[in-house]
Formats: C-alpha cells, sequence, structure tokens
C-alpha cells in the first residue's frame, strides 16, 4: 500500500475510514480528486471487488482523469468499475431496466434543441404561440419541476400565473409525448431511476446490493434529484462517501442545493466528518483574504485552511478610469508579471461575472498582442447574437451584402423560407443585382408569390427605413432604435433561461461599445465602428497551442488553477451583480463565487475597479464591491486612477478610502453628491419599487434624482418627498 505515502496524514484517514457514511469536507485546493481517487483504488486494494463501486462526477474529463490513475494504482483490480457522471451512469442503468418503466433499451436521449423542438410542436398543437411562449423558456421550466421531482399533478397545484398554465399543459403533453417516442429527455436520465426504484423495490434492492460503495464528487453541486438517488442507494448498507466544499456551492441557477452538503450529517447522524485543510495551492496571504471574505456568510460549515506555502505578495487593486483603461492595465500587468514571475501567458487567467465583460478586455489583449483563449464561450464579436445585430448594421451600410442579407431576412422569424430565398436567388441572378435589391423587382415578377413578395417588402421597409437614418441619426442612436424595433431583446428576455439572459446581456453590451467608440471619436460613423470592427475580429492569427492568456467566467474557473489571476469589474450591481442584492442567499452564493476566483491564485492575485463603465447601452459610475472591504487592509495595496495618471501608493491604508459603514465608496463623485446617492447606486420606492440612480441634482432640500424604475421606467423625484430606500 505504498501508494499511501502520496497523501498528508488527514487524507490517509479519509481514505482508509471503509465503512459507514462518511463526508470529505474538502478546502480549495487541499487535494480533492486526490483522496476520492485514492479512495476508490484503496478499497479495491483491500478487496472490495471493483462491480461494487460507483464514483459519480459531474464531468467526463474528471472521470476519466480519475479512471486513468485508479488503473495505474491498483492495475487490472480496477476493472468493471461504474465511474462517470450522473447522467452517463443512470442512462446506462436504464438501458439494462428501461422495459419496466414501459420503454425499450433502445430508448432515444432528446438533446436540448429535440425538446425545444418537441415543445414547439406541443404548443403549435395547442394554438399557443411561440412567440408569446417561447418553447426554451417552457423547457427551462419543465426542467426545474423535474430537477425538484414535481410531477405535473404536483405541479398543478401551484399554478399562479398564464405561463405556468400553459407550461404545465405543456409538460402533461410532452411527458405524454416522450413516452410514445420511446425517448427521455436529459431531466429523465436523474428522475426515472428514481421512478424505477420507488415503483420497484426488488430493483432497488439489486442496485443497493450491487453498488455496495457510492462515492460522490463535488457533492455541494448535486440537485434534489442527485441527492435522492444518493440516499435510495445507500439506504441498505449506508456506505456512501462524499467529497465537496460548501464554499465552493455556486450553481444555484442550475438547481445546485447547498442544503444537500450542509444537512448530511443530519440525514446520517453516525457519519464521520473529515476536513482537509491544508492547501497545496495559494500563499499564506491569499488563502487568508479568501477566508476573511467565506466568514462573512452565514451558512457554511467550519473550516480553518492553512499552508506551508510562502507568505506571498499583497493583493493589488486596480483602480480605472473606464472599462477601457480596465483592460489596458491588465494587459499591462500581465506584460509586466511575465517578466517578473518568469511565466507564460498560459499561466494567467483573467476571470469575470458576466460573458459580456470580456469585449473590452479582448480588445485591450489585441491592442498589446497579447494571446488569449476564452473558456465557456466564444470571442464577443464571434456571438451568434452579435453576429445577427452586425449583420443588420453591414446591410444598412451596404445593401449589396449577401452574406448579411441570408443571416438575418428571416431573424427574427419573419416567416421567410428557403423555397422564398431560392426564387428571389434566381431573380436576383437573372438580373445581375444583389439578393436586397432583387426585392425591388417582385412586382414585374409574375409566378412570384405574393404572400413571399410581401414578407420580403416589409423586410426591405425595414432595411430603407435605417439607410435613410443613418445619415440623420448618430450610431449608437440608430442601433438602439434598430434593436428596439425588430425585438430581439425582448425575445431574450421573455425566454428568460441563463442563455437567453447572457445574449440579452452581449447585446446590450455590444450597444455599449458602439456608444463608447462614438464618445472617443467625435467623426465616428457607423461605417468605421464596422470597419474597426471588422479588423478587430480577423486579427485572430496568434498560434493555436496553450500557450494564451484563458479569459473566462468566474463559474468556469472552478477546479483551474493560475499563476496569476485577474478578476475583473469587482462593483456593486456587477460583482455581486444586482439581482442578488435583495435577497441573503443569493448574496452569499456570489460571495462563493468571489470565493473560488481567489483560491483559482497560486502566485498573484489582481482586482480591478471602474469609475466609470458603460453597462447595458448606459454610462454608470459604479461603487466598489462590498467584497473588497471583506479584506483586511494590511492584504491589499492600491494603485490608484489620478487625473490621467497612475501612481503607485506605497504604503496606502484601504482604510483610507473605506466608506461608512453600509455605503460604498465612489472617487469621483464624492465632493458632488452625498455618498448614499452615487449615480449607478440601486435603490427601492414604496410604490415604484427596484430602481437605479441615473442623474442627481440640486443640494439640501431642492435635491432632486432621476431614478430608472425596473418596472415604471424613468421618474423624477424630489429626494426630500422620495423616501429612497438605499440597497
Amino acid at each position: 500500500m505504498s501508494f499511501l505515502k502520496d497523501l498528508n496524514e488527514v487524507q490517509q484517514q479519509a481514505v482508509k475510514c471503509v465503512n459507514g457514511p462518511l463526508m470529505i469536507v474538502a478546502g480549495a485546493g487541499s487535494g480533492k480528486t486526490r483522496v476520492l481517487t485514492y479512495r476508490t483504488a484503496y478499497l479495491m486494494h483491500i478487496g472490495v471487488p471493483a462491480y461494487q463501486l460507483i464514483v459519480l462526477t459531474f464531468t467526463n474529463k474528471a472521470a476519466e482523469e480519475m479512471r486513468n490513475r485508479i488503473v495505474k494504482l491498483v492495475g487490472e483490480k480496477s476493472q468493471n468499475f461504474w465511474m462517470g457522471t450522473f447522467h452517463s451512469m443512470f442512462a446506462r442503468l436504464l438501458r439494462i431496466e428501461a422495459e419496466k418503466l414501459g420503454y425499450t433499451s433502445n430508448f432515444t436521449i432528446y438533446d436540448t434543441d429535440d425538446s425545444n423542438t418537441l415543445i414547439k410542436n406541443i404548443l403549435n398543437k395547442f394554438g399557443r404561440s411561440v412567440q408569446n411562449f417561447k418553447p426554451a423558456a417552457i423547457r427551462s421550466r419543465i426542467s426545474s419541476w423535474k430537477n425538484t421531482l414535481i410531477s405535473p399533478d404536483k405541479a398543478s397545484k401551484n399554478i399562479k400565473t398564464i405561463f405556468d398554465e400553459v407550461a404545465l399543459d405543456v409538460y402533461q403533453e410532452y411527458t405524454k409525448r416522450l413516452k410514445e417516442s420511446n425517448a427521455m429527455d436529459f431531466d429523465d436520465l436523474l428522475i426515472k431511476p428514481i421512478e424505477l426504484f420507488k415503483s420497484f423495490p426488488s430493483v432497488l434492492d439489486k442496485y443497493q446490493e450491487k453498488f455496495r460503495f457510492i462515492l460522490v464528487d463535488e457533492y455541494q453541486d448535486t440537485n434534489k434529484a442527485q441527492y435522492e438517488m444518493i440516499k435510495l442507494l445507500a439506504g441498505k448498507y449506508r456506505n456512501v462517501c462524499v467529497v465537496g466544499d460548501d464554499s465552493q456551492s455556486i450553481y444555484r441557477f442550475r438547481g445546485a442545493d447547498i442544503q444537500n452538503i450542509l444537512s448530511f450529517e443530519k440525514d446520517f447522524p453516525d457519519c464521520k466528518i473529515f476536513r482537509l485543510e491544508q492547501n497545496y495551492r495559494s500563499t499564506k496571504l491569499i488563502l487568508s483574504a479568501a477566508d476573511q471574505v467565506i466568514k462573512n456568510n452565514k451558512y457554511r460549515i467550519e473550516k480553518n485552511l492553512w499552508t506551508d506555502n510562502p507568505k506571498g505578495e499583497a493583493i493589488t487593486l486596480l483602480t480605472c478610469e473606464n472599462e477601457m483603461d480596465e483592460g489596458e492595465q491588465i494587459a499591462q500587468k500581465i506584460k509586466s508579471s511575465i517578466k517578473k514571475y518568469k511565466i507564460d501567458f498560459k499561466d494567467i487567467a483573467i476571470l469575470y461575472r458576466t460573458n459580456a465583460q470580456s469585449r473590452s478586455l479582448e480588445d485591450a489583449l489585441r491592442r498589446n498582442n497579447i494571446p488569449y483563449v476564452i473558456v465557456g464561450g466564444i470571442e464577443f464579436y464571434k456571438r451568434k447574437e452579435i453576429k445577427d445585430v452586425l449583420a443588420y448594421l453591414k446591410l444598412i451600410v451596404n445593401p449589396k451584402d449577401d452574406i448579411s442579407f441570408r443571416r438575418i431576412v428571416n431573424y427574427p422569424n419573419r416567416g421567410i423560407g428557403d423555397v422564398t430565398l431560392k426564387n428571389l436567388e434566381k431573380i436576383a441572378n437573372k438580373y445581375g443585382t444583389s439578393l436586397f435589391e432583387a426585392i425591388g423587382l417582385l412586382d414585374q415578377i409574375i409566378d412570384f408569390s405574393d404572400k413571399s413578395a410581401e414578407k420580403l417588402r416589409i423586410f426591405k421597409n425595414l432595411i430603407d427605413k435605417y439607410i435613410k437614418l443613418k445619415s440623420v441619426l448618430k450610431p449608437g442612436e440608430l442601433s438602439r432604435n434598430l434593436i428596439e424595433e425588430i425585438g430581439i431583446l425582448n425575445e431574450f428576455k421573455e425566454e428568460a433561461t441563463p442563455e437567453s439572459i447572457s445574449r440579452w446581456e452581449n447585446v446590450q453590451e455590444l450597444l455599449s461599445a458602439i456608444m463608447e467608440y462614438c464618445s472617443n471619436n467625435e467623426e465616428g460613423s457607423l461605417e468605421s465602428f464596422l470597419q474597426e470592427v471588422s479588423l478587430v475580429a480577423d486579427v485572430d492569427k496568434w498560434d493555436n497551442s496553450r500557450n494564451a492568456v484563458t479569459l473566462m467566467t468566474l463559474h468556469s474557473a472552478k477546479g483551474l488553477e493560475f499563476n496569476v489571476v485577474f478578476i475583473a469589474g469587482l462593483e456593486e450591481g456587477l460583482f455581486p451583480i444586482h439581482q442578488s442584492l435583495t435577497e441573503d442567499s443569493e448574496l452569499e452564493e456570489e460571495r462563493r463565487l468571489f470565493y473560488v476566483g481567489i483560491t483559482r491564485t497560486i502566485k498573484k492575485l489582481f482586482l480591478s475597479y471602474a469609475l466609470k463603465r458603460y453597462y447595458m447601452g448606459d454610462l454608470i459610475y459604479p461603487q466598489l464591491s462590498r467584497f473588497f472591504y471583506e479584506i483586511d487592509d494590511d492584504l491589499i495595496e492600491v494603485e490608484k486612477y489620478m487625473t490621467s495618471r497612475k501612481v503607485k501608493v506605497d504604503n496606502f491604508s484601504v482604510s483610507e478610502i473605506k466608506p461608512p459603514k453600509n455605503k460604498f465608496y465612489d472617487y469621483e463623485n464624492e465632493s458632488q453628491i452625498p455618498a448614499y446617492l452615487d449615480i449607478g447606486a440601486y435603490v427601492l420606492h414604496n410604490y415604484f419599487g427596484r430602481g437605479r440612480i441615473v442623474e442627481v441634482s440640486g443640494i439640501g432640500e431642492n435635491t432632486k434624482v432621476v431614478v430608472d424604475f425596473e418596472n415604471v421606467g424613468r421618474k423624477n423625484l424630489m429626494l426630500k418627498y422620495a423616501n429612497l430606500k438605499v440597497l
């Protein structure tokens, strides 16, 4: 058993604890995956047959890495054990037992697109408009019901809106149609085994006997269905080992329930708990900062992380003029870090809260010839929603652009199909015109469908309108009006899925980019903006090797590590994101996300904050995030932006910039307006609800504010009568 020498004392104890329920609370960088891998190998080594083991992970990559390591440790003894993601393992089980549930073993697994298509067909059958009831939004609601084990019968008891009624009707029909098609969706792979076990106790007993030892990775990320499945399988022998870190539970939006790990001891009162508290990744200072932040969360499992690593350098706060300056400062710090720490680009990561933030960062990296890759997304100007909007603008600038025409002629859906386009192409070829120009010839064509011709004319009139407006409106104003008229933002908002919200944010960020470009280029035109974007998008000639700076959201960063880490946009309303500011549980998840970001760092951490930023198309003056003030002053050095020049403030005490309790500092406006009424601050009004301050004027009793309320739009208010509560 020589391989155990690779583990520290606590890790060895956790590995060798064979029988009964076991929870391994594994702090960031404490060797969680190693312990789970070695425990699996150890069980095989001491004689547990591999076929009695099931190891459940959240990614195929993690499963593959662990499997390869286990094979190296114990060789042939590792044959025939089950290891993989929840979905893959229970799909395998269902293939064996499908007939008991009325399926055959060759059932089809529907992906998201398949599910959306089926739901669209059902909506059409019911005579419901897919414009009013988005299939993706319906699918998201059904998925939420399924993952919390809410059947159609249970869902019918809590219907509050018309959308809920339609979603329930579709849910019932969807369930029926899946069964008729011998198909399951992704969620069924988790809930059908539960249905199977509860309906057939003998089948449950069979798998309880088979899987006498259950090991679960990333337990803090399990949802209710996964939680119930684990409890059922472990009900007989109770040899269940879960590994996780409550401080890294950051997937609530996917259905993850942090209570699963917080309540494990209650579910299994005789469980043994091991805390992996030695961090092998970060410096003492980084670890101390992370600990100071996470201790502000009320709901957490106590642990005290420590490390034998060096003390390390202070965390640097970059105070930036705007998002362009933020990108430029980060680019310069990347260059200096490469030299100072003798590292490669691949050793550096830039993390951000929303994908929309990447645009200004990408621009700065390109300007500075710094290679980069984006994880969990694609480059800003190559994202579909951005390319769609740019195609509209390109066609307005150049009506002969057939590529852009084809991309948007039926987006959003106008009922212009392939047959219509093929017929239009024949006319364009015959008369030697562009597709757009060919629409103007349709009056002369006898055999062209009148209905199809009318749809094309409506599209042409839209583009012609903005061709004329191009000489009247500024590019930013024209773009905003166009986007509002074609209605894509409303579509994304109504769909209300995490993906659609991300697309909505990205389009808003594009508007910010256009406005920013025009503000920096007095003579800037739509043509010149598109030219710059085209050049930026084309400068993608970096070597495809891995030696590039990594850009990703904080959610994507979990499980990774880098020598140097930048966390960009540390501002109230952005991080923590403004949707989280009214609910404690959501704010705690945002804090866990910050903790994850900090603990990705091996050597050096930079935080950045902009004094002003174009956000959602508006110029705002954000406040420094509350999370920054949860880190002790002596762990921070501040590089402060001052009158168009950046200076490092030696021996700078954070207390010099700290605001009074429950207020957040604004460097630029402290002498003009009260600190609690900074532009960009979120407030609550008794009648109008939640809103954001966009303008402040006057002094004393004559102070007036303009508030952009989420439900009723902008309102002008006298401060002394408004009774606003600052969020």
